[in-house]
């Protein structure tokens, strides 16, 4: 699978040894990428729990390539690593040029001898979504109905905010597609915050995702501030789970096409 050799092809070449210098905030690099470096650590009351299973922290990317002529379609995946590169956890997602539909989400991890993937491919015009997962010890493949709301994972949830930014005032609820299973949740900005980079006090503003109350409740959660301009650069992402969550600080910008892809 493209997917899965794109990964390991970038942990084997040692991709992730980013230095944590301050940020570098113009835009460069290729018109159509964006690439983001974060340091990640794990956060929560439960954390030393999971830090018995799981490493405590490391080093992460956000990575999105906007359409050309020969390519159609949005792709990003945030890839997070350990500090002693002893395995990683991935999220992908592939968008329409508008960033409007989620054509395709996957996930996966492996740490140590544990590993779990899963793909799920959006069939907008039978309705059908077509999972695929696996385990080192099993493989299935399964199709289910689309429901009639329109979806999104959580990479896909996090571009929209970028989007719209400016123009979510008051919550409403969405559906997020997550572990082949779709849940309804709600969207609503939340604090404002400053982040100090380059000696500089950036404006960032707060959005949150969280499970709907009286649905199928959702085990997750993801916070996020994007500067308060026209790059939307996520300074910082809290991605929750049922034990702790893992933060995000922005470290680098490699490349920044958000502002020039959304023209």
């Amino acid at each position: 699978m493209k997917l899965i050799r794109t990964v390991v092809a970038a942990v084997v070449l040692g991709l992730f040894a980013v230095p944590l210098c301050s940020a570098e905030l113009n835009c460069h690099g290729p018109s159509n990428v964006e690439d983001f470096h974060y340091k990640w650590r794990m956060r929560g009351g439960l954390s030393w729990v999971a830090g018995l299973i799981f490493p405590t922290s490391g080093v992460g990317e956000l990575k999105t390539t906007f359409p050309t002529a020969e390519h159609h379609s949005i792709d990003s995946e945030l890839l997070i690593t350990a500090t002693d590169r002893s395995g990683f956890y991935v999220y992908q997602t592939q968008m329409d040029e508008a960033g409007q539909n989620t054509l395709m989400t996957y996930h996966g991890y492996a740490w140590k001898n544990k590993s779990r993937k899963e793909q799920t491919v959006f069939d907008y015009i039978k309705r059908i979504a077509h999972i695929h997962k696996e385990t080192p010890d099993k493989k299935w493949d399964k199709t289910e109905p689309l429901p009639p709301e329109q979806l999104r994972d959580v990479l896909s949830a996090i571009y929209y905010l970028r989007q719209n930014a400016t123009t979510i005032r008051t919550p409403f609820t969405t559906m997020i597609y997550s572990d082949g299973k779709s849940y309804p949740v709600v969207i609503r900005t939340i604090e404002h915050r400053t982040f100090q980079m380059q000696g500089a006090t950036l404006n960032a503003i707060g959005f949150e995702i969280v499970d709907a109350p009286g649905g199928k409740k959702w085990p997750g959660g993801v916070k996020v501030w994007v500067s308060d301009d026209a790059r939307r650069i996520p300074f910082r992402i809290e991605i929750n789970e049922s034990m702790a969550s893992l933060q995000l600080d922005l470290q680098s910008v490699e490349s920044c096409a958000f502002m020039q892809a959304s023209k």
